[in-house]
């Protein structure tokens, strides 16, 4: 039989020919001691031949390797075909005669080679199948882990930042407000003084007048003016009494780097420690900072609610406080509380009002607002609200009018909020069929966008209504999510709220002084009520209270719960903590 007409590598994949000459079946088998690979007919002629009947014939995927031809140093005639297991070295079948290696062990070399070209073959292919192609996804998962971490190191220095020109404005105001008030002290000082001043010059005028009318006596040859016009009871006036004026005292105050680190916030590390896994993408430790307001005026107030927050809890059931209509809009989409005893409503139709707790309206302004909560009040009680077909921010001065304060560029608009943490906004905007919520500091720089969460999947699809709690965290209300998604201050995920039944469609949101998520849901015509980690705690309002079709929320100081309708223009009023 001819031998096979191409060499046919080890590793090869594709067809393969018998190897017979003028044979072009396929092959199937290999006859492991003339290293021939055949198809089935040419093996059974093969095995016909007498001298062939002892040949090991296996299927091709079983066969043993062919030795390489290698000459005997020794014995250059043989060739190198056996394996001493003593000496554990090949040999020729004349170098195992030898003295040395009398009563040694030997194997067939072949048998080795093959064993040991099957196994590189193996460990050959787990590399090329496994190890290279997982370690190159956790090598892009590594980069993609550096580029995250480099974008959340990137926001958190906007936002340490952020706190600490907060404070230095912080700071000049209140260095502004001491040096009025000290101007003012030396005001009063000075002109105290410069009445007493006056009320000298009166008085020596008074003497100077007096040393005059003595010197003519003096001077005078007439007695009668001695006897007659010279009293004789004569009492010059007492000198007018002064006061030493009391200027003010300034303390220094005594502060160490910690007391400003905990009025500029610091960087909080990760507890966890770093795993080791062999297939898993590496996951980036949360990272947070804690921020805190500096001024005396909000030291106060966190003291005060601190306090409520003590005393406070959730009543057993939600009463009624009161309910009015606001004229001039057609229903209730969202309200934004202004001062103690005045609110900004509005509606689908863009109407924005400003009224009292008796539904009274003070002013309205026509916006392209829609379904959204689109307005709020900032620090300072001035109202901010978004036009997302200009694709700006605007806000209304001290004289009510109306200016533009940011744009936007390309992205449109949507839902915003003023933190009462630190006057910074959050907007929750559209592009096309992407979205995001932008933060900007008080002055309307942009400090940072939150798009994606930490798998590179997009956060949000319709952020149409945000706040913020308590501790930070942006909580956003998606309508095409159906979902209320929650991030923390440097924008990792923290959770997504689904609601209770098959469908959840959220709208209003707002937080309240206990960190507690309220919002409403146009499918199950209820507020549903959250813990600040996500937990569902109750339907706080449903339709047996008759909230039919809630789209707004808002709790003022006072934890009072501003519940607003669709198709209605009644604001309600109820109590939920005791």
């Amino acid at each position: 039989m001819a031998h096979s007409k191409q060499k046919i590598p080890g590793t090869a994949q594709h067809f393969l020919e018998c190897g017979t000459e003028d044979c072009e079946k396929n092959c199937e088998f290999y006859c492991n001691s003339c290293h021939q690979q055949m198809c089935k007919p040419c093996r059974d002629q093969h095995l016909q031949i007498a001298e062939n009947k002892n040949h090991e014939v296996v299927l091709y995927q079983q066969r043993r390797r062919q030795l390489p031809v290698k000459k005997c140093k020794i014995h250059p005639t043989k060739e190198i075909d056996i394996f001493c297991k003593e000496c554990n070295i090949p040999l020729c079948s004349k170098c195992s005669t030898l003295q040395e290696h009398h009563g040694h062990i030997f194997t067939d070399l072949e048998t080795i080679y093959t064993e040991k070209f099957t196994l590189c073959q193996t460990e050959l292919s787990k590399i090329h199948n496994h190890f290279i192609p997982t370690s190159q996804d956790l090598q892009r998962e590594v980069q993609e882990n550096a580029t995250e971490v480099k974008q959340i190191m990137d926001s958190i220095r906007t936002s340490m930042k952020a706190e600490a020109e907060s404070l230095k404005n912080m700071v000049d105001t209140f260095l502004s407000e001491n040096m009025e008030e000290l101007n003012q002290i030396e005001k009063s000082l000075l002109e105290k003084l410069k009445s007493q001043e006056k009320t000298f010059d009166d008085y020596i005028a008074y003497l100077n007048d007096l040393a005059k009318e003595f010197q003519s006596y003096l001077s005078s040859t007439e007695l009668t003016n001695f006897t007659t016009k010279l009293p004789e009871n004569l009492e010059i006036k007492s000198i007018p009494e002064t006061t030493k004026p009391v200027t003010p005292e300034f303390s220094p105050a005594q502060y160490s780097k910690n007391d400003v680190a905990k009025l500029s916030g610091k960087i909080i590390k990760s507890d966890r420690k770093a795993e080791l896994r062999r297939v898993k993408s590496m996951e980036i430790p949360p990272i947070a900072t804690s921020m805190k307001s500096t001024s005396e005026k909000t030291k106060l107030d966190k003291h005060v609610k601190s306090d409520k927050k003590q005393t406070l809890s959730l009543s057993a059931s939600v009463t009624k406080v009161r309910e009015f209509n606001v004229p001039g809009v057609d229903d209730v989409h969202h309200v934004s509380q202004d001062q103690p005893d005045r609110l900004w409503i509005s509606d689908q139709n863009g109407n924005l009002i400003q009224t009292n707790l008796q539904g009274n309206v003070i002013q309205k302004i026509e916006t392209s607002g829609t379904s959204e909560g689109y307005h709020t009040v900032t620090q300072d009680r001035g109202l901010i609200f978004t036009d997302e077909i200009k694709k700006v921010i605007n806000r209304i001065t001290q004289d009510n009018n109306i200016t533009e304060f940011i744009k936007t560029g390309d992205w449109e608009p949507l839902s915003i909020h003023s933190s009462h943490i630190n006057g910074d906004l959050l907007v929750g905007m559209m592009k096309g069929r992407k979205a995001k919520v932008t933060r900007y500091n008080k002055t309307g720089k942009e400090l940072q966008n939150i798009q994606r969460d930490n798998k590179g999947q997009g956060l949000y699809n319709l952020p149409h209504y945000i706040t913020e709690n308590i501790n930070g965290d942006i909580c956003t209300s998606d309508y095409n999510k159906f979902a209320v998604v929650v991030v923390n201050k440097s924008g990792q995920h923290r959770f997504s709220y689904r609601g209770q039944g098959l469908l959840f469609h959220p709208y209003g949101i707002c937080t309240d002084v206990l960190g507690h998520i309220l919002v409403c849901d146009d499918d199950s015509y209820a507020v549903h009520l959250l813990d600040q980690d996500g937990q569902f705690l109750s339907l706080l309002l449903t339709e047996q209270q008759g909230v039919e079709d809630p789209c707004s929320v808002c709790v003022d100081d006072e934890n009072n719960l501003y519940v607003g309708q669709l198709k209605t223009n009644t604001l309600t009023v109820y109590k939920y903590l005791k």
